[in-house]
């Protein structure tokens, strides 16, 4: 079974919910095996096709499948986090892939 990553590109519209969107994000990714392999990281872009906010931060969890990470992003645990993002905290891309190739 490949691992799977969620990666998000994120920027922080509201400084106090976002920190609240932080802590349960934390919170649910820990419950459902998650684990932080970037975490608010600056990019460096090499190529790209649309522009990209100076503030925009890359978060990259992985999770044992994308079962997994199917599992979190639509999990109770997560859901007051996504409430919080999607009521104007964040502005973010998440994206799932699965980890072909990657050894554990």
């Amino acid at each position: 079974m490949s691992k799977a990553y969620i990666i998000s590109e994120v920027v922080i519209e509201d400084r106090e919910r976002g920190e609240r969107y932080r802590e349960l994000a934390a919170a649910s990714i820990a419950v459902h095996g998650g684990r932080y392999v970037v975490r608010g990281a600056e990019a460096e872009v090499l190529e790209s096709v649309r522009d990209r906010r100076p503030e925009e931060r890359v978060v990259v969890v992985e999770f044992s499948s994308v079962e997994a990470a199917r599992e979190w992003y639509g999990s109770e645990e997560y859901a007051e986090a996504r409430a919080i993002a999607d009521g104007g905290a964040l502005t973010r891309r998440l994206t799932l892939v699965e980890g072909y190739g990657v050894r554990s």
